[in-house]
């Protein structure tokens, strides 16, 4: 085995099989190939240039060398993994995927692609796939060619192309279906979800959960058909009968047009349309998933779904520093979004503590985080470490060991600057001090700071578990350093960071206020709030504005708008006085029970939705938006 790929190997403390010093068999550039002493084939998978795996055309290409390889010197068994720490395959080059036009050449490229994986899955071998890290997408449908899938306890599993606006494409739709409970296996790609190695072991998609030290003995074990196998019984073979089909199609359709418009989003009703009319033949659904994925791949919504990909991608690159991490993070504030962030950093194994003097709102936090905990079906004991790491503090004690304090009070410059005077010389020396202010300049919060360069923005977006952006926000006197370490943590809590300048409403309110603006405005001309929400839900807002609004906070969105107009040389339209006098009334949307829609368990109820008015109003609404841009 070449000595790149045993030291990648032996640095994450991996079985390799093949003695030291053996040489690749194939002459690959993206595979590594050599038989131990027992006339086991180790196939390692190490993309050429690249941290992580993926599979290019190239890739597969060589893939089918090597299965000629073996096919004419079949050996004992074929273990497949990857020689990279960072994990088994996170599926296809997406850059490949790029400006894509002719199905024609989509068909022929995933015809070849096809023929590989078939090859791999008739090989007249044993063969074993051993994951570890991320195995996704086109990984996963690779390992599912194999006759055993192993995993480590680190795996990561999932078939996540629907948020690409795509769906499996080397096989997975027929041979996910046709391994495990069909309905599990259709939500699985329906919502693009993964599966850690015990949760899989339990859907049937791995076979073993191991720790690296008893690979071997694993292996010798599948070898011998000493595993048990998931067992594709009576009751996955009636869900796949023509008439369970059917029914079970028309059930997912109802479920999924009750999160996305699919005349928006094609992807999730042509894999329902697959497996209705194709589930019950194997080798007629790859054949079909080829015509399927094709038509997906050139049109507009997966095209502007990979764009975005990219975009993501770009983003993350900001993270990606040598800027010392964040240990410990210190919140004041235990509001809705004080709470939220700092439950959320909990959750990502950050330690930290919540400063509020209200001990109510802090057993609140703890609450919500506990049962956010739960919907993302963490264990008991990953739950309790949460907790455990989420600190209540009703003295502000946390602000003396945080490498981070986030100011997350009511938007009042007053109140602001108040707290930074008093805690400022409590702060360690290479202390960041943030804010959450979603419109106040930086500039005038820091001037109440003896060091404002270490001052910075991080301006989080409602609700925080979901939403992926954060501004990360500079003003004239920030440090370089302080920059790239705040950029660094937004990474650390698995977010995106949005790099802006201390300019009135930041980037995203800036171009949302004139939209909500509109509604407001359509309101005022009796327009039903459940018909404005309804045309730019048409149109493919993922929600409506006056929805968008109460779940942001109508006092909020005022206080946004007022700064704005304030600020900005060419002011939007003034608010209407009643919207003033709602406020007032304490109807601020879904903090508070009641905005234009009553809320009930974070939903809002929409009875009695009247048609939606004439859609020439969806320019009125969206143009605004637009032209601000």
């Amino acid at each position: 085995m070449s000595g790149p790929i045993l030291t990648s190997l032996l640095e994450r403390k991996m079985e390799y099989g093949p003695l030291m010093g053996a040489k690749n068999q194939t002459g690959t550039s993206h595979w590594r190939l050599g038989r131990d002493q027992q006339n086991i084939a180790w196939l390692l998978l190490d993309r050429q240039d690249a941290k992580v795996n993926s599979l290019s055309e190239a890739a597969l290409q060589e893939l089918a060398e090597i299965l000629s390889h073996l096919e004419a010197d079949l050996p004992a068994g074929l273990v497949l993994r990857s020689a990279k720490a960072s994990g088994f395959c996170v599926g296809a080059d997406i850059e490949e995927f790029r400006g894509l036009t002719e199905k024609a050449q989509v068909r022929e490229r995933l015809e070849q692609a096809h023929a590989t994986a078939n090859r791999l899955a008739d090989l007249n071998c044993p063969t074993i796939a051993v994951i570890h890290g991320s195995c996704l997408g086109g990984g996963l449908e690779l390992a599912l060619c194999c006759d055993y899938r192993l995993a480590l306890p680190d795996a990561k599993l999932g078939l996540p192309e629907i948020l690409l606006g795509l769906h499996p494409g080397l096989g997975g739709t027929a041979r996910l279906t046709h391994l495990i409970d069909p309905l599990e296996a259709m939500t699985l790609m329906l919502t693009g979800k993964t599966l850690d190695a015990r949760r899989a072991k339990k859907a049937g998609l791995i076979d073993a959960v191991i720790e690296e030290r008893h690979l071997l003995r694993a292996i010798a074990a599948a070898l011998a058909g000493k595993i048990k196998q998931q067992e594709y019984g009576l009751k996955e073979r009636l869900l796949a009968t023509t008439p369970a089909r059917h029914l079970e199609a028309r059930q997912m359709r109802s479920k999924t047009a009750e999160k996305i418009r699919l005349e928006h989003y094609p992807a999730p009703e042509a894999l329902i349309n697959l497996w209705e009319e194709y589930g019950g033949e194997t080798e007629e659904m790859r054949q079909q998933e080829i015509k399927s994925f094709a038509d997906l791949l050139v049109g507009e919504t997966a095209q502007n779904l990979v764009r975005v990909f990219f975009l993501r991608e770009n983003l993350k690159q900001a993270t990606k520093s040598k800027a010392e991490k964040i240990g410990q993070v210190h919140v004041i504030g235990a509001g809705a979004m004080g709470g939220d962030i700092a439950g959320w950093c909990a959750m990502q194994g950050l330690r930290v503590s919540l400063y509020d003097p209200q001990g109510a709102a802090l057993a609140k936090t703890v609450r919500k985080t506990a049962d956010l905990c739960e919907k993302k079906h963490f264990s008991a004991a990953k739950t309790r470490a949460v907790l455990d790491r989420l600190i209540p503090d009703t003295s502000n004690q946390g602000v003396q060991c945080a490498d981070l304090v986030i100011e997350a009070v009511p938007e009042k410059i007053e109140l602001k600057q108040r707290i930074y005077r008093e805690i400022e010389p409590l702060l360690k020396p290479d202390a960041i001090l943030a804010t959450n202010t979603s419109s106040i300049p930086l500039q005038e919060l820091a001037s109440a700071l003896d060091q404002p360069s270490r001052f910075v923005g991080l301006h989080f977006f409602n609700p925080v578990a979901k939403m992926q952006l954060v501004e990360v926000v500079e003003h004239q006197g920030i440090e370089t350093k302080v920059l790239q370490r705040a950029r660094t943590f937004v990474g650390q809590i698995n977010r995106l960071p949005v790099s802006v300048s201390s300019a009135p409403g930041f980037l995203v309110n800036r171009a949302l206020m004139p939209y909500l603006l509109e509604a407001i405005l359509l309101l005022d001309e009796a327009v039903p709030a459940a018909s404005i929400d309804q045309l730019a839900e048409q149109f493919g807002m993922p929600m409506g504005p006056v929805e968008l609004a109460e779940q942001v906070g109508l006092d909020i969105c005022l206080d946004v708008a007022e700064m704005l107009r304030k600020r900005l040389d060419q002011p939007g339209p003034e608010v209407p006085g009643w919207f003033r006098e709602k406020i007032s009334k304490g109807e601020l949307g879904r903090k508070t029970g009641q905005g234009f829609y009553r809320w009930k368990e974070g939903k809002p109820q929409k009875e009695g939705v009247e048609e939606a008015p004439d859609e020439a109003l969806t320019d009125r609404l969206l143009l605004p938006l637009v032209n601000t841009c």
